[in-house]
């Protein structure tokens, strides 16, 4: 990894010089893989000498990193992979009051990491009771949140692509995940691109998005709702700098939560650094806006705002329980042979109990109706 001749020293700058010497010998290592459970789904980690992510109840983190295409229980939405240190925002957010009926909007939400972890987070609390939205303004990534989200399967999150801008300036939200574009230091040993792109330059640029982001969907968040602002990077301009000037030009306090070893108390937030988490890089801070005011009740946000829910296609089918050879025939789009024992008509193809989607058994025969744009594309023999 060949870093910018600067970057060094803006590291040093931000975390001091003992911290910086610690992380920049961590991105020679390789980087840890972990899981987040779908707690609807799947109450226990089916992978064998995991370790549990000390901030998540749902997380793990795995001895080695295997092929999750070829697991079933992968497509079924019963886990997502994701980076340890990516969880702390879902850390964050269930130590904020969650009420009934709480509307939240994860802003910059592909490729869908934190958007899951909510939506566990406030079904668990609430039931049916709360709407998320997870929105996307770029076309190219909404797609896969979109999947994603439609994977995890709850009826209760929306997606979205639109601009921050396109929002409008009425109160909508009770709580607004911000994890905005970044200059991606924390994202070293998995994003060479970051590592190619970095620059003092490019810093400057990405604080100021970052400004441009929060100032037009600030209106949104109801007086008295809660902002959690959050990157993947790890100098001040981008985190504590631009936290102060939230609180300063748009008119909030900023809120502080005790911080678990190892993780870094800075002067507005939770910093995780490479070489002291078994993670990546990520900031988190909160912010209370001014005011207090309670929201109308909302009939339907995804009808006012457009947004698209899960598909419950195939939810109500019979259900014919496969073995995991037949599973991955299906999830590789093969036809599959059914006994004679098997419904006849439009069915659910599950395994150990969880949905994979739908088919049609003609009885002679059985069409395999999994979308052609999930199907596993690798040899799966």
């Amino acid at each position: 990894m060949t870093l910018h001749p600067q970057f060094g020293r803006s590291l040093q700058a931000s975390i001091g010089e003992s911290r910086a010497a610690r992380v920049l010998e961590a991105l020679s290592s390789q980087p840890s893989t972990a899981i987040r459970l779908n707690p609807s789904k799947l109450k226990h980690c089916p992978f064998d000498g995991a370790k549990p992510v000390p901030w998540s109840p749902y997380g793990y983190i795995l001895d080695s990193r295997p092929v999750f295409t070829l697991d079933p229980l992968f497509h079924a939405g019963c886990y997502y992979v994701q980076d340890s240190s990516a969880m702390y925002a879902g850390h964050i957010f269930r130590q904020l009051p969650l009420e009934e009926g709480c509307a939240v909007l994860d802003l910059c939400a592909a490729p869908g990491g934190k958007t899951t972890d909510l939506a566990a987070s406030l079904r668990e609390r609430l039931g049916d009771r709360f709407t998320l939205i997870a929105n996307e303004v770029m076309r190219s990534r909404y797609g896969v949140l979109k999947s994603n989200v439609e994977t995890w399967g709850d009826p209760r999150v929306g997606t979205l692509s639109r601009d921050p801008s396109a929002f409008g300036d009425s109160p909508l939200f009770d709580i607004i995940l911000a994890d905005v574009p970044c200059s991606g230091e924390g994202m070293f040993r998995k994003d060479e691109r970051a590592v190619e792109e970095w620059s003092p330059e490019t810093v400057e640029f990405c604080a100021a998005r970052s400004k441009r982001i929060l100032s037009a969907i600030w209106p949104t968040l109801r007086p008295g709702g809660y902002l959690i602002y959050s990157t993947c990077t790890l100098n001040q301009k981008e985190n504590d700098l631009t936290a102060e000037w939230i609180a300063d030009s748009l008119g909030a306090e900023i809120l502080r939560f005790p911080a678990p070893e190892p993780v870094v108390e800075t002067r507005c937030g939770a910093l995780l650094l490479p070489g002291f988490v078994p993670g990546e890089g990520q900031w988190v801070a909160v912010l209370r806006k001014n005011g207090d005011e309670s929201l109308p009740a909302r009939s339907n946000l995804f009808a006012l705002l457009g947004a698209s829910a899960p598909s419950t296609e195939g939810s109500s089918y019979p259900g014919w329980e496969v073995d995991r050879e037949s599973a991955l025939k299906y999830l590789h789009g093969d036809a599959l042979a059914l006994p004679a024992d098997a419904p006849v008509g439009l069915i659910t193809i599950k395994y150990e109990g969880q949905a994979l989607g739908a088919a049609k058994n003609l009885g002679k025969r059985c069409n395999n109706l999994y979308p052609k744009a999930k199907r596993i594309r690798m040899d799966i023999k």
